[in-house]
């Protein structure tokens, strides 16, 4: 195959040394990384397929995309409008734009269709050499689609597809979609997830015979860091108050009703604001729960941010009940920003927290338990000080700088695997 030979001599830049995390390393709680490092990768071409919206997966591809640049990786983006996280030119980076036919005997535009050709096209003159696609509908089986036909045309090109949450949780175990991700999962070279948590998920729910890495999102420090907004904390709580906030898409599953009530509890006790950022079907429900604890006076909604950063610089405590999170990259970022968190201990959040130390977790729906956690935290300085110094330690764990060669090894161990070196 076309591919094949130049795959081998790339990989023949790779050395292989000891492993690069142990249980015992404690990088990351919970997370044991078995694989070889490799030490040193050869720059390679890589397509990136993503959501290219605000949400959690988009971002993350888009932000790990833009580090692959820095590195020396030439990398594609290939998707139906241009990142929102592609906010500077580099010179590593292209966007290919997939477009789909609007003709009037489609009620739903075929966009499946539309990727899988567009990605043939890139792959071909650009001659990649790995495809990574996030979020598995449907951008795996769209690259699988692409695989299949450029292997016909003597064309080798391995993807890798990471699993982000709801492509699994939600979405992908709806029976119109279960056969196709999950044939789709197993037929890709490399499969991850972002947690343990859904890594048993995937297991649980679907046949998946193959093994599924787990490598953790991130945290890019240049953006999400401790910075000093005094002037824009006076304008919140003018009078010393304490800021408690919430970022998510305000879906049911965020269960930001619970926020609410847990402030009102709060609010009971510590003189606070809570600031609700973000926007979602369950908005106009929570301003009504506001009205009727009437506590509006000390609740601001401030709808989409951008600068989700300023706001953590100004908070002193992160809020998150979520029945169910596959990560929580939201209460990751907010630690990094030395805010400690309140959340359930549902999904991927045992993860990243450490409790009693960069915060508390409780059950879901228990916000009783997480009021009176809030409190303690937020009762004494001293105290409150030292979870901040927690949260931020903790945090660090996830850098970038951590995660980014988990990513470039389990591309090498990919690419090694695709032109017969070993079996993942």
């Amino acid at each position: 195959m076309r591919n094949s030979a130049k795959q081998k001599t790339s990989m023949q830049n790779f050395t292989e040394t000891a492993v690069l995390f142990s249980g015992n390393n404690h990088l990351l709680t919970n997370h044991n990384f078995k694989h070889v490092y490799i030490r040193h990768m050869e720059p390679i071409k890589v397509g990136i397929i993503c959501y290219p919206t605000y949400g959690g997966s988009g971002v993350v591809a888009t932000e790990l995309g833009k580090a692959l640049a820095k590195k020396g990786h030439q990398v594609h983006f290939i998707t139906y409008q241009e990142p929102v996280r592609l906010d500077a030119f580099h010179e590593n980076i292209f966007y290919h734009e997939v477009s789909s036919l609007d003709y009037p005997l489609f009620q739903y535009t075929p966009y499946e269709s539309a990727l899988a050709s567009k990605i043939v096209d890139v792959v071909k003159f650009e001659k990649l050499d790995l495809l990574h696609v996030h979020y598995a509908i449907p951008h795996a089986s769209s690259a699988l689609m692409a695989k299949s036909i450029l292997r016909e045309q003597k064309i080798n090109i391995p993807f890798i597809t990471t699993l982000h949450g709801t492509d699994i949780t939600l979405v992908g175990r709806d029976p119109s979609y279960s056969p196709v991700v999950a044939y789709s999962i197993n037929h890709s070279d490399g499969i991850t997830s972002v947690s343990e948590s859904l890594k048993r998920d995937t297991q649980q729910h679907f046949n998946i015979s193959k093994h599924i890495e787990v490598i953790p999102n991130f945290i890019d420090f240049s953006r999400f860091r401790k910075t000093n907004k005094e002037h824009f904390k006076t304008a919140i709580a003018p009078q010393g108050e304490k800021i408690l906030i919430h970022v998510s898409n305000f879906r049911k599953v965020k269960r930001v009703e619970d926020v609410v009530k847990m402030f009102h509890e709060v609010q009971k006790q510590i003189p606070s604001k809570l600031l609700l950022v973000g926007d979602g079907p369950e908005r106009m429900s929570i301003e009504l729960l506001c009205r009727q604890l009437g506590n509006c006076d000390h609740v601001r909604f401030l709808g989409k941010q951008d600068a989700v950063e300023d706001l953590l610089a100004i908070s002193d405590l992160f809020l998150l009940p979520s029945e169910t999170e596959s990560f929580g990259l939201a209460a990751l970022e907010a630690m990094a920003c030395e805010v400690p968190v309140i959340t359930s201990n549902a999904g991927g959040l045992p993860e990243i927290q450490l409790q009693g130390e960069t915060g508390f977790m409780s059950n879901v729906g228990d916000v009783q338990d997480m009021a009176k956690n809030a409190v303690f935290i937020l009762s004494d300085e001293a105290r409150l000080k030292q979870f901040k110094q927690n949260a931020f330690a903790h945090a660090k764990k996830f850098s970038l700088e951590n995660v980014l060669p988990m990513y470039e090894n389990y591309y090498g161990l990919v690419l090694n695997a695709s032109v017969g070196e070993f079996v993942i």
